[in-house]
């Protein structure tokens, strides 16, 4: 974060440097504010829907088991002899899908922050460059 608003500072002075004299402006450093953020956010997007990618695979592989699941429990509902057996199957089930349920919401949540920190790297790694040159 610092990084950035020391680039974004930097910058709005070179800008007001080349709008008060444009014979004076840096032409080269103004050229970089656009090529090397579409660089990052082109790096960055790129990250992001990988990251995404996974996670969305993740959760129709885990949909998909708990389909099997869910009809394998069907199953032993129907093919259970007595009412008491059908509720012991249907408990059984429900007990194992709450467990599963949290379990996945749990590794989504723990997939997106690592889609979202993994999308920030080329950020990070552009702004933190940009600030370095720029202090010279």
């Amino acid at each position: 974060m610092a990084a950035t608003a020391e680039v974004v500072a930097a910058r709005l002075e070179i800008m007001a440097a080349g709008l008060a004299d444009p014979r004076r402006a840096d032409l080269k450093e103004m050229a970089l504010m656009s090529s090397e953020k579409v660089a990052a956010f082109t790096a960055s997007a790129g990250r992001a829907q990988r990251g995404l990618s996974a996670a969305s695979e993740a959760l129709v592989a885990a949909g998909a088991r708990e389909s099997g699941l869910a009809v394998e429990a069907a199953q032993a509902m129907a093919r259970a002899a007595t009412p008491a057996a059908a509720a012991q199957a249907q408990a059984s089930y429900m007990m194992g899908w709450w467990t599963r349920s949290a379990e996945q919401g749990w590794a989504l949540g723990s997939a997106l922050l690592n889609a979202q920190a993994d999308a920030m790297k080329p950020l990070h790694r552009a702004a933190t460059a940009n600030a370095k040159r720029l202090r010279k």
